[in-house]
């Protein structure tokens, strides 16, 4: 299945002129046209029945992406000692470098996603890992932290590894563009759910954004099968991935199907994460990966070889979080669903220390 992709620079173009009252903006979607309503309802409908989805912004260019991913590679290629002096296990590991062989995978620990797995047909089950994901991870804070936090540990400032002159400059920018990227299909989301336009952007704000890319060594762990990130959901707001010059993410879709994901050139892809099902009440779940070494990792791992490329993968990932002291709750209508009472409100800061201590992402409570 090829995912739809949406262009995103006619919705740009106005977006800005857009009211957060519903009601004036009622009147707005009549005046662009009904282009722009069936717009927001496309994205809304696809992140529903799907949970997946690419996007094109003409903000985000390839040549950004490749700049990004050029750096991140020579930083992963570095000594373990070297890393290990950026690691801040106190952030839950959402700040900073953390190792492979620490983060646990949903289908390891999660009784009911086992379940799951075992009664998928087997041509679409996931691999499972025999242990910790075999990913290293470096996070990134794109923006600045609150100025006063219940959750010091989610709003912390990332580390500069040191020999990288122009780290902070092309962390920040492209991990922006991805930001906007995400809070533009979160404006389109709203609409087309009957929301106010800033329903989800609102809670955005302050929030701890994350450009977070995983580095896998295939020069080490290069057989075929080998899991780099087990079959998980991520537990923030969107997930946004850039190209990465390896392929080995598939996706599972709400209906079951398992995909390959393959992101055309300069376009980016999307899948929820656990936030905007808390806030939908279940109206979109979570999405499902995993990241393996398949026969096509395989081939490209051999062109990269042939061209003296490096020969880590690297993913071109950011997530986006509602701020950790803002209250996730299912919005609007969506707290009328009679599923609602499975998602009790709660701060997102709490939510993210019982879904990250569940992974072995452990980290200490750091008192304001």
């Amino acid at each position: 299945m090829e995912l739809p992709v949406i262009d995103l620079s006619r919705y740009l173009e106005i977006s800005g002129k857009l009211s957060n009252d519903r009601e004036k903006l009622s009147g707005q979607l009549q005046e662009f046209g009904p282009w722009l309503g069936e717009s927001c309802k496309e994205v809304s409908r696809i992140l529903r029945e799907t949970g997946a989805l690419i996007v094109k912004d003409p903000r985000c260019s390839a040549e950004d992406n490749d700049r990004f991913i050029d750096i991140m590679e020579k930083y992963f290629e570095r000594p373990q000692d070297y890393k290990k002096l950026h690691e801040r296990p106190q952030s839950y590991y959402q700040i900073g470098s953390s190792p492979d062989g620490l983060e646990v995978a949903k289908c390891v620990v999660d009784e009911k996603i086992k379940e799951k797995v075992k009664a998928m047909p087997m041509d679409v089950q996931p691999s499972l890992p025999h242990g910790p994901d075999l990913k290293e991870r470096y996070m990134w804070r794109v923006g600045s932290p609150p100025a006063n936090t219940r959750f010091r540990e989610f709003n912390l400032e990332p580390p500069i590894p040191e020999g990288f002159l122009e780290w902070k400059e092309v962390m920040d920018s492209w991990g922006s563009k991805m930001v906007n990227a995400v809070e533009a299909v979160a404006e389109m989301a709203a609409i087309g759910f009957g929301l106010p336009k800033d329903a989800f952007t609102s809670l955005l704000k302050q929030g701890p954004q994350l450009l977070g890319p995983t580095g896998s060594n295939l020069s080490h762990y290069n057989q075929e099968g080998t899991v780099f990130a087990g079959y998980h959901y991520d537990t923030n707001f969107l997930t946004i991935h850039g190209r990465s010059r390896f392929p080995g993410l598939n996706i599972w879709l709400r209906n079951g199907q398992k995909v390959e994901v393959k992101v055309p050139p300069g376009c980016l892809f999307i899948q929820t994460g656990k936030q905007i099902e808390w806030l939908t009440a279940g109206e979109c779940m979570a999405g499902m990966h995993e990241v393996v070494v398949t026969d096509k990792t395989l081939d490209a791992v051999k062109k990269a070889a042939e061209q003296n490329r490096s020969l880590w993968r690297v993913s071109s990932t950011l997530f986006s979080n509602i701020a950790s002291d803002a209250m996730l709750k299912p919005l609007g209508h969506f707290a009328k669903r009679p599923q609602a009472n499975q998602y009790p409100p709660m701060y997102a800061g709490e939510f993210m220390q019982n879904e990250l201590s569940a992974i072995n992402l452990n980290g200490n409570k750091i008192e304001a």
